[in-house]
């Protein structure tokens, strides 16, 4: 599971890092700041945490519904498990892992006209991030900038589309060499999805035994038998 976490989020990285880059800065965030009128702290606070609540809500909304069976080894109850989590995620407009990395990406490299700084940007918020580059890709994207801004004999803009034409070029070598291809991910993604699924209903029915086996110490449960996790119905305690 490790290795495939560590391919898909490498993936989605690289390919969010080469897009954002390759747009030059234009893309649309959210910047609520520019959009709306000016507020004060209290209202900007209570905004956020009605927004805040509503998400919470919503969420929860969404639990008392569905039924989840916690059963890390039925396949069906992982499956189901992934898809409840899927449907909290887009009720409640939560973004995923994909959708963070590039709001992350757009949100902190708007505006920078040059592709080095750009890439510098990013190794700065890896750090940040306490995430380890351990595929080297970093090192791989600064040779393939070094080798174009060399033939060009310049720096290199991201407005200028025709030059970063040849970056985006070595760029895919890259992809090609770490045997990564865009068409790919969404299966890789889904996989993935699944056993971390499968990992948090693990945690679950382990913290419902724990929590089981102590209700049963006390003496008022003590000749009480241990429900069966799997007929429990979460629902019931929302």
């Amino acid at each position: 599971m490790a290795l495939a976490a560590r391919l898909v989020s490498r993936s989605r990285q690289l390919y969010s890092v080469q897009a954002a880059l390759a747009n030059g800065g234009l893309t649309q965030v959210r910047s609520f700041a520019k959009e709306a009128a000016p507020v004060s702290g209290d209202d900007l606070l209570k905004g956020i945490f009605f927004e805040v609540k509503k998400k919470f809500e919503t969420a929860l909304g969404v639990l008392k519904k569905e039924k989840i069976t916690i059963d890390p080894d039925d396949q069906t109850a992982v499956a189901n498990y992934a898809q409840v989590m899927r449907t909290v995620r887009e009720k409640a407009d939560l973004l995923s892992d994909s959708q963070r990395i590039k709001y992350t990406i757009e949100t902190f490299t708007k505006g920078i006209p040059d592709a080095r700084t750009y890439l510098d940007t990013l190794q700065q918020l890896r750090k940040k991030s306490g995430l380890i580059d351990d595929m080297g890709i970093e090192d791989m994207m600064m040779e393939a900038l070094e080798k174009v801004e060399k033939d060009i004999k310049k720096p290199l803009l991201r407005s200028d589309k025709k030059n970063m034409g040849l970056l985006l070029a070595e760029f895919d070598k890259i992809n090609k060499k770490l045997g990564i291809r865009k068409e790919d991910l969404p299966k890789i993604e889904e996989n993935l999805e699944m056993e971390l699924a499968k990992a948090e209903l693990t945690e679950l029915k382990k913290e419902v035994v724990e929590a089981m086996e102590g209700q049963l110490k006390r003496e008022e449960f003590k000749d009480e038998a241990m429900p069966d996790v799997r007929k429990l119905d979460i629902r019931n305690f929302l």
